[in-house]
């Protein structure tokens, strides 16, 4: 049976693990370092940033993939050099790893995007500022996540720092400005593709934000059907075959108020907002992913209720484990379905999710909330 390689041992990976068993593949994980979440499946230990390291990782496997996108491009090249299937491949990773290309090639495909510039100083941030209402967004092009590397302005000098830093460290580069837009909603797209061009859409779902990270995810996200359900899929559509995206992938997007949806971050690989899928669909993000890999047909996407909800655990328990925790949760909540991802306990850190389903939303999100309660503190 094949064999998938996955850099990064995260819960990403940890959740790629039980649909690999269900398919009969053999999955092997290159994990950052020990007792990782995915240390079930860690067959090496060792630095994803080099090239010798994820070549040797590389050998008797029949693609390789990833639990995250940092995975530095000449790496990238050097598995495709030495004839490695690998998925998503390098041109389509550079976009979810570099926001200003991301920007610019969002842009020349016509995808909706938020008014945006490249800024070097703080004089042209400043002019954006004045020009875009006294306010904008501004984001490092590389390395965020999160929230982490995001900062709304009103001066060009509270970013001062990160032009400092840029200065230091001898390349150039620029800083992402985008305008700061006023939105009801926002929204995940979630769609895997294969090699072959073959695509599958799940519904589009509404993600709900808490400092940051997201906390909760709905689906169907409400009051989608018709119009927004078809221009999300279209516009994942559009940029899965204009970036050559191949695995499962997802795109965030702001519901405006004045009804446009307008694309804000790019996820290439299995996403928090899919999470929901893997009681609540078909065929989950991370089964898909693998067929999607490995160029086998692909799963249904409908749902398998009327609604599905999924809360993520943050933080987790003050004192103990989430196992202490499952007698009276699990007694209680008999119908929700506990992820865990054997990650210790830390303010804002995502250690598990909780997901529910059924046929009245009010009553799903009531459960599900009740149930991730038990968790975090």
């Amino acid at each position: 049976m094949p064999v998938v390689g996955v850099i990064g041992g995260g819960q990403l990976a940890r959740m790629m693990i039980p649909p690999a068993i269900n398919l009969g593949l053999e999955i092997r994980v290159l994990a950052e370092q020990e007792n990782m979440a995915a240390s079930l499946a860690a067959t090496q230990v060792g630095d994803y940033r080099d090239v010798d390291t994820v070549l040797e990782f590389a050998r008797g496997v029949d693609v390789i993939t990833f639990d995250h996108e940092h995975v530095p491009q000449p790496v990238l090249r050097a598995l495709v050099e030495a004839g490695v299937a690998v998925h998503p491949g390098p041109d389509a990773l550079l976009y979810a790893q570099d926001k200003l290309a991301m920007r610019e090639k969002l842009s020349e495909l016509g995808i909706p995007v938020p008014d945006w510039a490249r800024v070097e100083t703080e004089e042209e941030l400043q002019s954006f500022i004045d020009e875009h209402g006294g306010h904008a967004v501004v984001k490092t092009p590389r390395g965020g996540y999160d929230g982490k590397g995001v900062r709304v302005v009103s001066r060009a000098h509270e970013v001062g720092d990160w032009f400092t830093a840029l200065a230091e460290d001898g390349r150039g580069g620029a800083l992402l400005a985008e305008e700061r837009v006023d939105f009801r909603r926002e929204l995940a797209q979630l769609t895997a593709r294969r090699p072959s061009g073959t695509l599958a859409v799940w519904p589009v779902v509404e993600t709900v934000q808490k400092d940051g990270v997201c906390a909760e995810v709905f689906a169907p996200a409400p009051h989608s059907a018709g119009r927004v359900a078809e221009v999300a899929a279209q516009i994942a559509v559009d940029i899965a075959e204009g970036l050559d995206v191949t695995g499962v992938f997802a795109v965030e997007l702001f519901e405006t108020t004045d009804d446009r949806l307008l694309v804000n971050e790019l996820a290439m690989r299995p996403h928090n907002s899919g999470h929901w899928s893997q009681d609540g669909s078909t065929t989950s993000q991370f089964e898909q992913h693998l067929r999607a890999v490995l160029d086998l047909p692909l799963g249904a996407t409908g749902l398998r209720d009327d609604v599905a909800v999924m809360i993520n655990i943050l933080g987790g328990p003050a004192e103990g484990t989430v196992a202490d925790r499952y007698p009276q949760a699990l007694a209680k909540h008999p119908t929700v379905k506990v992820h865990n991802y054997g990650k210790a306990p830390r303010p804002g850190r995502k250690i598990g999710h909780v997901n529910a389903v059924g046929d009245n939303l009010d009553d799903v999100v009531f459960e599900a909330r009740e149930a991730a309660s038990y968790f975090q503190e």
